[in-house]
């Protein structure tokens, strides 16, 4: 099974995806982009934020996905994979971004992943006031450094083409209020994923 735990930074998704991995030492953890070798390369161009044109910036994070799926996904298809983001973030930032459309990413998306949709989705929606909080105790990213308001647009963004995969896709969804104690949170997963 492959399922992807999304949200923008900070909201505690890797948190959680580091407590399942403990607790279910069976679980394959990954995320994206650096889950490979290439993954890695393209990450540090990504979080410079240092290329001038969005459409290489989609591009980039396509050719991370495809390697991605490629190199991680298909070869433990028989394994649960959990993935800290995917192709969900890469439409999100890309709409918040301006000059793109769902349809057209969500193609684009089905190509990099050979058509094959993660099977569940975890989408931790979190506070303008919790992710003004969290963001203070941090080092910023290039990406982080757009802005509050950038991210909570991503966040947004999210949201909406959740609702459309559900829709269009029938991908089983599942929205996180983020603002909530790391404990109860993982009781939620848990019993969504059904460990």
């Amino acid at each position: 099974m492959y399922i992807l735990f999304e949200g923008i930074d900070t909201c505690g998704k890797s948190t959680q995806i580091a407590l399942l991995a403990k607790n279910y030492p069976h679980i394959i953890t990954t995320h994206e982009p650096g889950g490979t070798a290439f993954g890695q390369q393209a990450r540090e161009i990504l979080l410079s934020d240092s290329l001038h044109s969005k459409r290489a910036e989609l591009l980039l994070f396509l050719a991370d996905r495809a390697e991605h799926y490629e190199e991680v996904i298909v070869p433990n298809q028989d394994k649960t994979v959990i993935s800290d983001r995917g192709f969900l973030s890469g439409i999100g930032y890309a709409l918040a971004n301006g000059d793109f459309d769902f349809t057209s990413l969500l193609r684009l998306n089905a190509f990099a992943l050979q058509g094959h949709f993660p099977h569940k989705i975890v989408l931790f929606v979190t506070t303008m006031e919790t992710l003004k909080q969290r963001m203070g105790e941090k080092t910023l990213d290039g990406i982080e450094l757009r802005g509050l308001d950038y991210l909570m647009r991503v966040q947004t963004k999210m949201q909406e083409s959740l609702k459309e995969l559900h829709k269009k896709h029938g991908i089983d969804i599942l929205e996180i209020d983020a603002t909530k104690s790391i404990e109860s949170i993982y009781i939620e997963l848990q019993k969504y994923l059904e460990f």
